[in-house]
This record gives structure tokens, sequence and C-alpha cells, in this order.
């Protein structure tokens, strides 16, 4: 998973000094946090042991974060779009939907695999933050969407358009399911599940209408 500081923020020119020493200490706050829940999980570490390794005092934490609650849904926001940049990725190359679906399915189960022992209950948050994200304002709907034209480019065939709101449920619900089913079940063999979803619904997506 990429840390909070190494995703783009934009154009930081634009900002004044202020803002910017603002966020590079909530950047410092989220980076520290990642490393920490990485180690031990977000259950088992406290804000003290945050604020000491992000070099800041506890009363600088909450006027950035009102919780611990808090910070873990930004890392798990930030752990979404960390996820769907890949779908972005993907829309650059020239590979065809089936061949994207394959690779985004195998990434899905490396950064699920990457996220240690935090991983269940970083995950849980993440589904929880995606499905609020969704039914909230048009700009917060980046799950739905970010699949939507992850799958409408380059489709081909009678079925590319009317069949697309049907196809972007279907793995959405993939998605969902596959993550779901990693963080309740204790031996769920996210690897071959993902892979085979993967395999489906680019085999799906290829047939002829």
């Amino acid at each position: 998973m990429a840390l909070p500081s190494q995703l783009t923020h934009g154009d930081g020119a634009d900002l004044t000094r202020r803002e910017r020493r603002k966020r590079e200490v909530r950047d410092r706050i989220l980076d520290a946090a990642v490393v920490l829940f990485e180690r031990q999980g977000p259950q088992e570490t406290r804000v003290d042991e945050i604020c000491e390794m992000a070099d800041v005092a506890q009363k600088t934490f909450f006027n950035h974060f009102a919780t611990k609650q808090q910070l873990v849904s930004e890392i798990a926001t930030t752990f979404l779009r960390d996820l769907f940049h890949t779908l972005d990725e993907l829309r650059q190359s020239k590979s065809s939907v089936a061949e994207r679906l394959h690779v985004f399915f195998a990434t899905l189960a490396d950064r699920c695999d990457a996220a240690g022992p935090m991983h269940r209950e970083l995950v849980l948050e993440v589904i929880r933050v995606a499905h609020l994200q969704q039914h909230e304002s048009t700009q917060m709907r980046f799950v739905r969407d970010a699949f939507r034209s992850f799958l409408a480019d380059g489709r081909e065939g009678p079925a590319a358009t009317d069949d697309l709101e049907t196809l972007t449920e279907i793995v959405v619900g993939a998605f969902y399911a596959l993550m779901l089913n990693w963080v309740s079940l204790e031996d769920y063999p996210l690897r071959q599940r993902s892979a085979a979803a993967g395999r489906f619904l680019a085999d799906a997506v290829g047939r002829p209408r």
C-alpha cells in the first residue's frame, strides 16, 4: 500500500506556506499510522505511538483527526484510491477489457496480501468507506464510476453499451464479495478466488452475444 504522502495531492504551488506545513504534518501522521498498522494492526496501535513516530504532540493529532477511527477511515480511502489508480493505469494500456480484468483481480490479491497484520480491520473499513462513498455525493462515487469507466473503454460488439451497467454491477459485486469473504473467513484462498473471478469475468466479456 502506498503511503499517503506518496500519492498525488495536486499542485502545491497554489498552497500557502501555512497550508503546506499543515498538509506535511497530516501526511506525517498518516504515514506513521500506516507503518504501525502494518506492523501490529490498527486495533493494537495507540494514538500516542502514532504521535511518537510522527514526532507530533497528541493535541496536534486531534487537530487533524477527531478520533483514531477517522484516521483509519482516511487510510482506507487512500487504499481505495491507490487500488483504483491501477484501473486508470490499465485504461491507458492497449490491452483488452478481458486482459484488464485479469490484471486488476490479480492486483487486488497482491494489495490485500501486502496489507500485513492490519489487513482484516483495514479491509473492513475499506468496504465500509467504499459503500458509503458509492451512495453519497456524486463527487465521492468513485468506486462504481471507476469500474464503469474501466469497463467502458475498448468494449466491442453489439452489446458494448446496453450491458455496461449490468457488467459494472457484476464486477463491483465480485470486488465486494472477494473482500468480504477474505476478512470473514480465516482460510479464504483470496489469490485463487480472485484469479478465478478475473478469468470468469474476462470470459463473460469476451463471449459472443
